[in-house]
């Protein structure tokens, strides 16, 4: 077994001491971008047409469709706490066209149809980006492409392989170092189509500005308790009253699933994030950056970085955890070793920066599923529909599962709900306590496999011969 570059190469503990310490434990992209829309909690009782349960870009996204496809109806989204509040307005604002978790991973598992979900992918990201410049939403959507990176010897055939002068550009080691400068870099494939830059929280706040001026009602601090349904309505309850709705779209995400035998088809694996101050335009010049790409590298244990309009850098990844019973709750947010851990390779990565300070740093649970890319399901006579398991790349294709859910309770048989993705379901973890030791056997698996030459053992090519095969 040989050391990975970020074991190779450390940075000395000031350096992560001085840049860790003035950081606050909150996600920049919620603070920087408030809300600004007063919303209401619901009390007493209220009928619609459409209830969506969750405010996070699933949920907005389904509402705003909602309207467009049927302006007569009352749309009533509820959300627990405020919209985008969780993995909305936690993640890294990579807006990926891939429905299928990247090429490899949506070719094993959907070989057949895989064109097709490749091109309704790159055309649910145009629609994305025709929303945001038809609406002059400010959100700093840039459609700027992204690159995948070598870090070590090994990586790089990868790279070559996967190249295909078009939709993957290869570029070798001095080619990717002009356009971002870091001696980590061996190789690179430059995808110019298949990424776009967004600021999170500034997306939220325009979708929700957009569902509102809809006439779309979004009741904020009002969680859904319970589901029930008979032959002519749903009844959602809350803590304040009830909603009866001709029809309910689950946008939980990450959490438990209102229906409960969907309940193991998710697990939470936290993700852990830093956000630099501003770069002077002295610590800019020697990163370069000026494309502004997505990057993420080649390993199974990968990290995901980008630039902000301001200059910021975010950079994350590499640790993500799992506890014990699948829970979700914020204190597993301030895990002060997954913090240092990201500052290290942070620094291995860009030496140059030795000396800046990290701003913000924040953790989310992302909603992991075996299959890697969202799965879809209905019940109660296709009156509920259910999407959740989009494994950190939601951003875009939380429109098409939108458009998925709208179509089956529209009762329409379209060419996406006749996909063999959508028509699918991924396994379920087993129950604790299998699941905590099966995911630390799998991590180990993965740090096995980045420490010999990318090389999986027994245990992964067993997981990926019945269809659980993890990758990055």
């Amino acid at each position: 077994m040989h050391q990975t570059r970020f074991e190779r190469t450390v940075p000395s503990e000031s350096v992560i001491e001085h840049a860790l310490r003035g950081s606050v434990q909150k996600s920049f992209w919620v603070e920087d971008a408030p809300l600004g829309h007063p919303l209401l909690s619901l009390t007493g009782q209220i009928s619609c047409d459409l209830a969506i349960v969750g405010a996070g870009y699933t949920g907005l996204w389904t509402a705003f469709l909602a309207k467009a496809r049927h302006p007569e109806w009352r749309v009533v989204v509820l959300e627990a706490e405020d919209p985008g509040w969780a993995a909305s307005g936690r993640n890294g604002g990579f807006v990926e066209s891939t429905l299928t978790h990247g090429e490899s991973n949506g070719k094993r598992r959907y070989r057949a149809e895989y064109d097709q979900l490749d091109k309704a992918g790159l055309y649910n990201l145009d629609a994305i980006e025709k929303t945001v410049t038809e609406g002059k939403w400010d959100c700093d959507f840039w459609r700027v492409g992204s690159l995948a990176v070598a870090v070590e010897d090994h990586q790089v055939p990868w790279l070559r392989d996967e190249a295909d002068g078009e939709r993957a550009v290869f570029l070798d080691a001095d080619a990717v170092r002009k356009r971002v400068n870091s001696p980590t870099y061996l190789a690179a494939n430059f995808s110019a189509q298949d990424t776009a830059m967004v600021h999170p929280g500034k997306l939220t706040r325009e979708l929700l500005t957009a569902c509102l001026e809809a006439g779309v009602e979004v009741l904020s601090h009002t969680p859904v308790k319970g589901l029930d349904a008979d032959r002519s309505r749903v009844t959602l309850q809350v803590p304040g009253g009830e909603v009866a709705a001709q029809r309910v779209s689950l946008a939980t995400n990450v959490f438990p699933s209102l229906l409960k035998r969907y309940s193991l088809h998710t697990i939470p694996v936290y993700d852990y994030v830093l956000m630099t101050e501003p770069l002077t335009p002295e610590q800019k010049a020697s990163v370069g950056w000026d494309g502004r790409e997505g990057v993420a590298d080649m390993a199974n244990q990968f990290h995901y970085y980008r630039i902000t309009a301001d200059d910021r850098i975010l950079f994350g990844g590499y640790d993500a955890v799992y506890h014990y019973g699948g829970e979700v709750n914020e204190r597993h947010e301030d895990r002060p070793q997954s913090y240092r851990r990201v500052a290290s390779h942070f620094f291995t990565t860009f030496p140059q920066l030795e000396g800046i300070t990290f701003s913000h740093r924040w953790a989310g649970a992302i909603d992991t599923c075996s299959r890697f890319s969202a799965f879809f399901a209905t019940a109660h006579q296709s009156r509920v529909a259910y999407s959740a398991g989009f494994t950190g790349l939601g951003v875009a294709a939380t429109r098409f599962a939108a458009e998925v859910m709208l179509d089956q309770l529209d009762g329409l048989h379209t060419w996406r709900t006749e996909l063999e993705m959508v028509k699918s379901m991924p396994l379920p973890f087993p129950p604790e306590p299998l699941c905590y030791p099966a995911v630390q056997l799998t991590k180990a698996g993965l740090d096995r496999a980045d420490h010999r030459q990318g090389r999986r053992g027994l245990f992964l090519k067993t997981l990926d011969a019945v269809g659980l095969g993890f990758d990055s």
